[in-house]
């Protein structure tokens, strides 16, 4: 079979990879399900004509596996159907009708809408699964795995998706390496086909041809387009990246407040000494933020999706770090995905990221570090740093391991989310003094409640560097004139000189 000996002998070993997992899927529905209960639903797109072929090989390797014969298809019974749309591509409708008579397929044309169509095919025939083209990033492929029941509300059928992890690096190696047909469109610049009210080719693929008369722009085909991730740029999209939780008008005149989560068994056991809550408290409070806790969690999924999920509700951000990677031990993405009640999936974005900068490490067909909680992840971009730090709503994932990194991503992250942007706490305590005396605990503990009740508008903190040292008394404020009544009425308490002020 030509498709099957095109891969045989590539040597693109991820494509490899990921052939052979869509191959097991699609055989797996064969032996689930008999040919007159399964459909393929194709729409003529690219992602569609990849997994006409992968039908194609894995009913080949399926039937042969059965007569143990070696020879070719002469049909491809799988029913396919195809819902024809007046608002579709004169292009994609050809590509379809010529696809359907090369491959001898046979084709069922529904002109209904997709739900009603699916309603009418399943109740006329004994269809109980239906292979799709769905791939993750697709808006529909939110929750869905590679055998997924239909949604509630639909007609019963099993979904069937064998390319659900593919990326668009994976779908056009396969075109290209099987040589087989694909729609026109692709080589005139579209990237992502849709209808033709939103759809059009991708800028990033345009032509700047000086030497050309013609005032129609020229485009480059959709298998030139470098970055993956930037597949759907040709496609009219609602804004749906999300907001920054933390920089709205509602948060511009309170205190905003955030935690810090480290996970780590090391830290636990003493093993390792944690820098960087100490560090990140301080970067916190120094661009007006109110850091109410921290909390060192165990590797543990459970452990860090309960803490997650605690913080996330009552803090306006929560920063995590620990726990991120590869390995058995690196729980923290699994967590958060846990408290937000939704799956890690691959992450076609993260994955390109990964895949420039650990090249062939990254070819595996489930690559840990590239799954991420699933509808909820914004990648946050810097041109520092080498892969994008992770956003999950209100929850910051660092990936730091040490302060020179978590000074580095800081600094990214300020400018990326404007942490800085709201100086609420900072106007509250732009004035502060520090005192510090010999008196004991008791001698001023009276006094400092009085202290705290004349002046509610000022913060007053104390703390101890050793338990024989000095107390240091903070005061903070709005004012230095507030701030300095305050001091005088403390000082009135007690004898000259008890208190050295440190400012």
């Amino acid at each position: 079979m030509e498709i099957d000996k095109a891969i045989g002998e590539s040597d693109d070993k991820r494509l490899k990879t990921k052939y052979n997992n869509a191959i097991f899927v699609i055989r797996r529905a064969l032996s689930l399900y008999s040919i007159e209960e399964v459909a393929f639903s194709f729409n003529g797109g690219k992602d569609s004509t990849v997994l006409l072929h992968l039908l194609r090989a894995g009913y080949f390797l399926h039937k042969k596996e059965l007569t143990c014969s070696n020879g070719g298809i002469s049909n491809f019974p799988v029913r396919t159907i195809y819902f024809e749309s007046p608002s579709a591509f004169t292009e994609i409708n050809s590509f379809t009708y010529d696809a359907a008579q090369t491959y001898d397929l046979q084709l069922d044309i529904i002109r209904q809408d997709f739900k009603s169509g699916l309603e009418a095919l399943l109740k006329a025939n004994p269809i109980r699964a239906i292979f799709l083209g769905v791939r993750i990033g697709d808006p529909t492929a939110v929750g869905q795995e590679q055998f997924s029941p239909s949604s509630p509300g639909w007609p019963p059928f099993m979904r069937v998706n064998p390319i659900l992890d593919w990326s668009y690096r994976d779908v056009w190696a396969f075109l290209l390496t099987c040589k087989v047909k694909y729609c026109s469109l692709y080589d005139q610049g579209y990237t992502s086909i849709g209808s033709i009210h939103d759809t059009v080719p991708n800028a990033l693929l345009s032509v700047n041809d000086t030497t050309s008369s013609s005032k129609e722009k020229l485009f480059k085909p959709a298998y030139l387009l470098s970055d993956g991730r930037l597949e759907r740029a040709g496609r009219v999209k609602k804004n749906a990246s999300l907001k920054n939780d933390a920089d709205s008008d509602s948060h511009k005149h309170e205190v905003l407040l955030a935690s810090v989560i480290a996970v780590g068994d090391e830290i636990l056991s003493g093993t390792v000494e944690d820098q960087l809550g100490l560090c990140l408290c301080k970067k916190l409070t120094s661009v007006g933020w109110s850091v109410q806790q921290t909390s060192v969690i165990r590797n543990d999924i459970d452990s860090v999706s309960e803490e997650v999920d605690r913080q996330r509700s009552i803090c306006d951000m929560v920063f995590i770090y620990g726990g991120v990677g590869p390995l058995h031990s690196d729980v923290t993405l699994a967590g958060v995905a846990k408290a937000f009640g939704v799956r890690l999936a691959p992450d076609e974005e993260f994955e390109e990221y990964l895949r420039h900068l650990i090249s062939e490490q990254c070819t595996g067909d489930r690559n840990e570090m590239a799954q991420l909680p699933e509808g909820i992840t914004e990648l946050l971009h810097h041109e520092k740093l080498s892969v994008p730090l992770i956003k999950c709503r209100n929850v910051i994932v660092l990936a730091a391991t040490n302060t020179e990194e978590l000074e580095k991503e800081w600094e990214c992250l300020t400018e990326l989310t404007k942490l800085g942007g709201s100086t609420s706490l900072m106007e509250l305590y732009a004035s502060s003094r520090r005192l510090m005396t010999s008196l004991t605990d008791v001698e001023v503990a009276e006094p400092l409640t009085k202290l705290g009740l004349e002046f509610p508008d000022i913060y007053i903190g104390c703390y101890r560097k050793s338990r024989q040292g000095p107390i240091i008394i903070c005061l903070k404020g709005k004012d230095n004139a507030r701030i300095d009544s305050g001091v005088q009425a403390l000082c009135k308490r007690f004898k000259e000189g008890v208190f050295v002020d440190m400012k």
